[in-house]
């Protein structure tokens, strides 16, 4: 199983970035997508998470300007981040829980990260 990660970049406070990751690979099903972000020399923090019912949570932080979708069929999640903030520099990583073919138990899997820089 694999995550692809694209869509990072630079942009100006105020803006809008989008961020997609796709799953691939022996993928039974998805129980859940998600994205984190981590700060040099900070712990890696939770963005958003969307799970297989649809529900998704943010962190404080985003609410209100980020969110995640998903497309099922293409085993895809997005981020659409708007009115962006210096403090959303990090580089966002894709996560997902994912049970493989054949597998009795789901398992977590990332992807490389995406460095989104956010200047003032």
């Amino acid at each position: 199983v694999q995550l692809q990660a694209c869509g990072g970049g630079l942009v100006q406070a105020g803006g809008f970035l989008r961020l997609s990751c796709a799953a691939s690979g022996d993928i039974f099903s998805i129980n859940a997508m998600g994205w984190f972000r981590q700060v040099s020399g900070k712990q890696r923090e939770l963005v958003a998470v969307i799970i297989s019912g649809g529900s998704s949570n943010y962190a404080d932080s985003v609410k209100g300007r980020f969110t995640i979708s998903r497309d099922s069929a293409k085993n895809t999640v997005y981020l659409h981040m708007n009115s962006l903030k210096p403090e959303d520099t990090a580089v966002y990583y894709c996560n997902a829980v994912i049970q493989r073919i054949g597998g009795r138990f789901s398992g977590t899997y990332w992807g490389l990260g995406t460095l989104v820089t956010v200047s003032s």
